[in-house]
């Protein structure tokens, strides 16, 4: 299908007159998004789902997009104001309470990595693991745990066994006296990567 037969599809099973060729050929480059219903014909013309034209969800837009829901219904499924929910979708940055979050996270599928990643948490997240790793992580496990609206016993585990790799590598370097050595840059690295470190941990097996 060309994309001027894709635009006719969707012209004349769907009404929208608007959609041309030139707008199929921009969604196919990623330089115009279409619109949720734009979405939803496009996935109508082409006898697919929306998430097989999106592929793996990014952000909060995507996954709403994916599981098929308007800006209206998402907001009313959070339970929020319409105006308050587009404001944090396209700013990337979530701050509903938890209990919207639980919400949000519960009609769009969300596992807690892709929930921290599209709400905007990610750089609060590795806030607190460095303090985990670098401190007592017993102290840690509570706020992470509210975060993620996670239960705290199932953070136990992660940070432990992550507060001790972090130490080791701490420790072989003030053996070998001083951060220059490849102890040294192991932790640094560590800490570059403590995000794919913790989700490699949780949740944890069984």
């Amino acid at each position: 299908m060309t994309p001027g037969h894709v635009a006719h599809g969707i012209r004349a099973s769907y009404g929208m007159t608007h959609v041309t060729a030139e707008h199929i050929s921009a969604w196919e480059r990623g330089t115009l998004l279409p619109s949720a219903p734009e979405l939803a014909a496009l996935s109508g013309a082409l006898w697919c789902a929306p998430s097989e034209l999106i592929g793996a969800p990014r952000t909060l837009r995507e996954h709403r997009l994916a599981r098929g829901f308007a800006v209206e219904d998402m907001a009313r499924v959070a339970g929020l104001d319409v105006h308050a929910y587009q404001h944090m979708e396209s700013t990337g940055v979530w701050t509903g309470t938890s209990r919207q979050s639980a919400a949000l996270a519960q009609a769009l599928a969300l596992n807690p990595r892709d929930f921290v990643t599209v709400t905007g948490l990610d750089g609060e997240l590795t806030h607190m693991l460095h303090d985990a790793v670098g401190t007592r992580w017993q102290a840690h496990a509570r706020p992470i745990a509210r975060l993620l609206s996670a239960d705290r016993r199932e953070l136990s585990g992660p940070l432990r066994e992550m507060h001790q790799e972090y130490q080791a590598l701490m420790t072989a370097t003030l053996s070998r006296g001083g951060g220059s050595s490849a102890s040294g840059e192991a932790g640094l690295r560590y800490l570059e990567e403590i995000l794919d470190h913790f989700w490699s941990k949780f949740p944890p097996a069984g």
